[in-house]
């Protein structure tokens, strides 16, 4: 029995998307070729200059209205005719509204670079452009491509994950960044699954447990285990207790865990592991250890496996997907897979393929049960 919802939906949704990578397009048809080039080679322009904005709070700053350049340059802290020609090119490109000479506001755009904003992506904007995450597109991304290394690894001589444990402040905006994580992709992930088929979440590095927060809101019946790295999860609990969190917060328990050595152990067949966004970062090699892991864990009890990921397509792959597996191959090991990809890590592990559930975001649901006992779910 398929664990899809609103079919019709994510069907819309998908024809939707292709529509919008047609847009994308467009400019390399309408635009002269050398300047479109100059447009695409010097688009760091842009992401630099919403990177200072977001570093300023710039938007924080305007969230109560419009201000002057130089009101606004004295509640930053900045040059007020710099600040001005900084707000002049994001407004150009829609980021900011220029109401009046000098005179700035914030628009749709740039009101989620509010920090309060519901769906406010700075931590996002920052971890991407920190020097952390800068430098290996800037100084290694030529020899990676040519020797088929890391950039991160030969910018920073460590791999990622483990810079990350020996640098507690750029651990702490990739957490906040990987918390902002569903302002991108929204709540598909809770609405066009069937959770009400399971009793308890086991969220696999799932960091603070917002993904599985927001399924509990939905499903009151169920209980979630948030279960990833000590660093991350400490804390986690008091984190939503100061956001406000109440009555689903109840349902959630927090675990350490190391994925790559083992895995809370499934109590009944109704329990369910999500790991979200967590493989791609990994290689092929390491994938197989962590879904073996998985599989041993969920093998006696039968219970389901829910691998929340991007599909990459055979060809022709749309920016935004092409993108993410940039980033990972500049950052890790990893990389965005297709289907037939997937479907050889899940082999390997001891586990089969039930369903793809697709969602109305750019990520899809994959279904698993363990090859030992394969059943519907």
């Amino acid at each position: 029995m398929t664990l899809q919802k609103n079919a019709g939906a994510v069907r819309r949704f998908a024809k939707l998307a292709r529509f919008g990578a047609w847009l994308q397009n467009l400019p390399n048809k309408l635009v002269p070729a050398p300047f479109r080039l100059i447009q695409i080679g010097s688009a760091f322009w842009q992401s630099r200059a919403l990177y200072v904005a977001a570093r300023l709070d710039i938007a924080g700053a305007l969230a109560d209205g419009a201000l002057s350049a130089e009101t606004l340059a004295e509640r930053v802290a900045a040059d007020a005719d710099e600040l001005y020609r900084l707000l002049r090119m994001l407004a150009a490109v829609g980021v900011f509204e220029e109401v009046s000479p000098r005179r700035f506001r914030n628009n749709q755009l740039s009101s989620c670079l509010c920090p309060d904003h519901p769906h406010s992506v700075r931590a996002m904007v920052l971890m991407h452009n920190s020097p952390e995450m800068s430098r290996p597109w800037f100084e290694q991304l030529e020899q990676g491509v040519r020797s088929g290394g890391v950039p991160f690894e030969s910018a920073h001589g460590q791999a990622f994950y483990s810079y990350m444990d020996g640098n507690p402040e750029f651990d702490k905006l990739f957490a906040q960044a990987m918390d902002s994580v569903e302002a991108l992709a929204g709540d598909s992930f809770v609405t066009d699954f069937e959770w009400s088929r399971f009793e308890r979440i086991v969220d696999v590095g799932g960091s603070k447990g917002a993904k599985s927060l927001a399924i509990l809101k939905h499903y009151p019946q169920l209980k979630a285990l948030v279960a990833d790295r000590e660093q991350v999860i400490q804390g986690a609990a008091q984190f939503w207790q100061q956001k406000g969190e109440g009555a689903a917060l109840q349902r959630m328990r927090f675990v350490a865990c190391d994925l790559l050595q083992s895995v809370p152990t499934a109590q009944s067949g109704k329990d369910i592991y999500l790991l979200s966004a967590v493989l791609h970062g990994f290689d092929d090699a390491t994938c197989i250890a962590a879904l073996s892991n998985v599989a041993s864990a969920a093998a006696d009890c039968d219970a389901t496996i829910a691998v929340m990921e991007m599909l990459m397509p055979d060809s022709r792959a749309d920016i935004a997907t092409a993108a993410f597996d940039m980033q990972m191959f500049v950052n890790t090991r990893g990389r965005e897979r297709t289907l037939g990809e997937w479907r050889r890590l899940f082999d390997a592990s001891g586990l089969a393929l039930l369903e793809v559930v697709g969602l109305r975001t750019f990520g899809n649901i994959l279904v698993l049960r363990t090859v030992q006992r394969r059943s519907s779910p």
